[in-house]
């Protein structure tokens, strides 16, 4: 049985091997160095890197360990998780959060625009008021779909499956989802717009290509 004493030095001689090395290593080396060693390299603190959390680790496990290569775990952080997964897997995915994790309602969805890789990025942040332990816990459940270059929202590419089913709590956030990104929520029940003008003809205003007129 190890210390804590002991867990310090060993978390203080791999920041001073690193630091050592850090002449020859690129961002993805390090990142792999700190994840062999079961530490976490928080970009802020790049010499200064933390113990990945327990508890949080076996909750991303659980996920790992259920969807294998359907996911990918971006990090895992104090009372912080995040989870992708492919658009046609997230319906299962958050499914099993809810069931198996206890996340009992989704607090955001959001969308972020990437012009570039021709994609748009549907980010929920779950929680739990039903389970003291998840009392701190913030849950990002993220997927990537299509994003169409003169946009058709409802009618084009730009398209994933709601979690209205699963979470209550989204429908609202997805309608603003769809009108300020352009994003289609197959499945749920009440897809209009809540914000813009019915008769609204210009491109998703949360569009990095959006421009108001006049400026």
């Amino acid at each position: 049985m190890s210390s804590g004493n002991e867990k310090d030095v060993e978390v203080k001689d791999t920041a001073d091997e690193q630091s050592n090395s850090s002449n020859s290593m690129s961002k993805d080396e390090a990142k792999k160095f700190y994840e062999e060693k079961g530490l976490d390299l928080s970009p802020d603190v790049p010499v200064k890197p933390k113990p990945i959390p327990a508890f949080e680790k076996s909750l991303a496990d659980k996920i790992s360990s259920k969807f294998s290569d359907k996911i990918h775990v971006d990090y895992v952080r104090a009372d912080r998780i995040r989870i992708t997964a492919k658009r046609e897997d997230i319906v299962d995915v958050a499914k099993f959060i809810r069931d198996e994790l206890k996340y009992d309602h989704a607090e955001s969805v959001s969308g972020v625009d990437y012009p570039d890789s021709s994609e748009i990025e549907v980010v929920y942040h779950l929680g739990s008021y039903s389970d003291e332990k998840l009392g701190r816990q913030i849950l990002t459940l993220a997927t990537r779909v299509p994003r169409e270059d003169i946009p058709n929202p409802g009618s084009d590419k730009t398209r994933t499956p709601s979690l209205r089913d699963v979470f209550y709590s989204v429908e609202f956030h997805e309608r603003e989802c769809f009108e300020m990104f352009g994003v289609y929520f197959e499945g749920h029940p009440d897809m209009r717009r809540l914000l813009l003008p019915e008769d609204w003809a210009d491109i998703p205003p949360f569009r990095k290509d959006f421009k108001i007129k006049g400026r």
